[in-house]
């Protein structure tokens, strides 16, 4: 029992060690400072960037949505397997 209360005091020991701050000053400064702002990857995520900085209307971010799922319906069609009736049915 003594062993299992060691182990997880050791545990929560270390669990705090890590999400401790290490340095106040290093702290306060990064504390000023805003986050860097990542890039968006995907036409889809331009998208909502600019929807959400109000670059763009709602009704335009739809149109914009349509026509990209419009354009990935041409270069990728989706193919529907045919309809070979229940699996369990036969067997």
């Amino acid at each position: 029992m003594l062993l299992i209360l060691l182990l997880t005091a050791a545990l929560v020991g270390a669990c705090a060690y890590t999400v401790w701050p290490r340095d106040d000053e290093a702290a306060s400064a990064d504390a000023g400072r805003e986050a860097p702002a990542h890039e968006p990857v995907t036409l889809e995520g331009a998208l909502v960037v600019q929807l959400v900085a109000g670059e763009i209307s709602r009704p335009q971010y739809v149109h914009a949505m349509e026509k990209l799922a419009a354009r990935d319906d041409e270069r990728h069609p989706l193919a529907v397997p045919p309809d070979n009736g229940p699996a369990a049915a036969g067997a």
